[in-house]
């Protein structure tokens, strides 16, 4: 086998696949690197520190494994982290209580979407102790009724209510020169055109019809129409993505220079571009995905996973994702259950 190949699990045999698990396993719990006498003694197999020095030197060789210090133990590689995950790893049920603590907190009744969505999402960061972030859905429903609410000089709250009965409620920052009238205005101006229709089919025509209206739309409610449906469509047209438990990268942190890349992943979350292009690739995936360290760049700088499992409405259509970050020894086997299984309370709750 060439050096630097990226070899599969089933390329290796018994004693190298048994002495790789334990390494990733000791790895997952510790963050510690393990040596040759100490597996010597835990594993099963009944092998010399001198005989697993050598599949640990082979395993080196094929990129699976590094030594971080001279004289040290091993510690797997990103690329030994995918081909575990790919070939070696188990994963079981999610256990009753974290159920239970995710369904208890994914109940919508009295809350709206985002609320909803936000306490899921800290719910699962909580369990995994990880960051954890959900893509929202954009506004599909049919639409029954939209209401501006005049909160005081510069800003509105919007309301939007769907033909099926969910409420929608977003503060609105707009001009100091705005005043009670123009949100009537445009109230009524909106409310004639969405009844049973989908946002996007309302924003298509209403962007139309404002560019041939202006002259007798103020130019002040013309503004206002259009910041409360941008309100719905996110910046650039991306679905707003809510982030929770950013703190819970900290707990691993050990070195200085652990902490600098940890901060760096800090204001990736705060742009969140990159995010919701990794977030929004799920929407071509079927089931988990999983991000391991340098396979992507923007988690190569700080060596982070993720996890990501995407969740669909009552017409099985994909319409956000959910998932955490966390180290790049993640305890994946715990962890990729409950993602799958939030994914699936979210998109019943959505449904």
């Amino acid at each position: 086998m060439l050096r630097g190949r990226s070899p599969v699990i089933t390329e290796l045999n018994e004693r190298s696949r048994e002495i790789f698990r334990h390494i990733v396993e000791e790895y997952v719990h510790t963050g510690e690197p393990i040596g040759s006498r100490t597996l010597s003694r835990r594993l099963p197999l009944h092998l010399s520190p001198a005989t697993i020095r050598n599949v640990m030197a082979d395993l080196e060789d094929l990129g699976l494994l590094y030594a971080p210090h001279t004289s040290a133990g091993r510690l797997p590689t990103a690329q030994g982290m995918r081909m575990f995950v790919n070939g070696l790893l188990e994963v079981g049920g999610l256990p009753e209580g974290e159920r239970s603590a995710i369904d208890a907190q994914c109940r919508a009744a009295g809350k709206s979407m985002e609320q909803a969505l936000a306490e899921a999402i800290t719910t699962l960061s909580g369990l995994s102790r990880c960051a954890g972030m959900v893509l929202a859905p954009r506004m599909q429903r049919r639409l029954k009724h939209i209401e501006f609410v005049w909160l005081g000089r510069g800003r509105a709250l919007v309301v939007l209510v769907t033909e099926d009965g969910m409420v929608e409620n977003r503060l609105l920052e707009l001009p100091e020169s705005v005043e009670p009238s123009m949100l009537v205005e445009a109230t009524n101006f909106l409310n004639h055109r969405l009844s049973g229709r989908t946002l996007d089919e309302v924003r298509e025509d209403v962007t139309g019809e404002l560019e041939q209206q202006r002259n007798l739309l103020d130019a002040l409610t013309t503004r206002v129409v259009e910041a409360g449906l941008a309100t719905w469509s996110g910046d650039a047209g991306h679905s707003p993505l809510i982030v929770r438990g950013q703190s819970h990268l900290l707990e691993d942190v050990t070195a200085v220079e652990d902490l600098e890349r940890i901060r760096t992943l800090f204001d990736a979350l705060e742009t969140s571009e990159q995010f919701l292009r990794l977030l929004e690739a799920t929407n071509t995936a079927e089931g988990v995905q999983i991000f391991i360290g340098a396979e992507n760049e923007l988690f190569g700088v700080t060596g982070c996973s993720m996890i990501v499992a995407p969740y669909r409405d009552s017409r099985e259509q994909i319409i956000g994702a959910i998932g955490v970050i966390g180290p790049q020894r993640l305890n994946f086997a715990r962890i990729i259950p409950m993602v799958d299984y939030t994914a699936k309370v979210v998109g019943r709750l959505i449904g």
